[in-house]
């Protein structure tokens, strides 16, 4: 049987990383990678048996990148401190591991729970994420955020079963969150956007509230639904405002 190293990214994560590793608690090495937390995350996951690695944080995919190639198995599997592996999921794993594994890396669909309530519809139900990986062959996209494990040139399948995702902390924590992602956002579309308009500042920010509320049937999860469309609209508006705030500060 293949032997497996888990990864979990932390800052400040005293609230999440006893569940997350007692999620992962089966695995062969969970290794916990930190951004120097300021809580007792680093405490906790000493406690629970975790290798604590610190490192400054650059962005998510930097971070993953730097820390991969220092496992001890070529089996990765790499968890956000706010999701866990359900039972299911970890037997599908684990049988995987019993026979010889054709593919370099697995999509693993994400089952998003946002202000105490499961999300079925609002542009989160087909939410999947590639975290099983093999350690020499895969690497992150260098994106600052919503970076994606490099799928040319490897074999990639999907596992049945999905990672719980517990999103929401409370909403100055998701508005911060919000924040930080619009930041890195606007890095990644700066070049791609000579001039901020009427269009990106109006138009794309009410497309993607339409497309979150009607389209992907966010109206289907009621009032959370309604929250999540605006709020995804509301990171679109800021992603423009800050590229404008780059290009003002560029040219001065």
């Amino acid at each position: 049987m293949e032997k497996i190293t888990a990864i979990i990214p932390t800052f400040n994560e005293a609230h999440n990383i006893d569940a997350a590793i007692h999620s992962v608690k089966w695995v062969d090495e969970i290794i916990v990678v930190d951004s120097f937390s300021t809580d007792n995350t680093v405490e906790l996951a000493k406690k629970n048996g975790a290798k604590v690695f610190q490192r400054e944080y650059q962005n998510s995919a930097n971070q993953k990148n730097w820390i991969i190639p220092q496992a001890t198995h070529n089996w990765v599997l790499i968890l956000d401190a706010d999701e866990r592996v359900t039972l299911d999921l970890q037997n599908e794993i684990q049988n995987l591991l019993k026979n010889p594994i054709e593919k370099n890396a697995f999509w693993i669909g994400r089952q998003n729970f946002f202000m105490e309530k499961k999300i079925n519809h609002s542009g989160w139900k087909g939410d999947a994420v590639i975290r099983l990986l093999q350690r020499d062959k895969c690497r992150y996209q260098k994106l600052n955020v919503h970076a994606e494990i490099e799928t040319e040139g490897i074999e990639v399948g999907r596992l049945k079963h999905k990672i719980e995702h517990y999103t929401f902390k409370d909403t100055n924590h998701f508005l911060a969150k919000m924040q930080r992602y619009s930041d890195w956002s606007a890095k990644d579309h700066l070049e791609k956007t000579p001039r901020v308009t009427f269009f990106h500042l109006f138009l794309k920010p009410l497309f993607r509230f339409f497309k979150h509320y009607f389209f992907q049937l966010g109206i289907l999860d009621g009032k959370v639904g309604f929250i999540i469309s605006v709020i995804m609209a509301w990171g679109v508006f800021l992603r423009y405002i800050k590229i404008k705030e780059m290009r003002k500060a560029s040219d001065t």
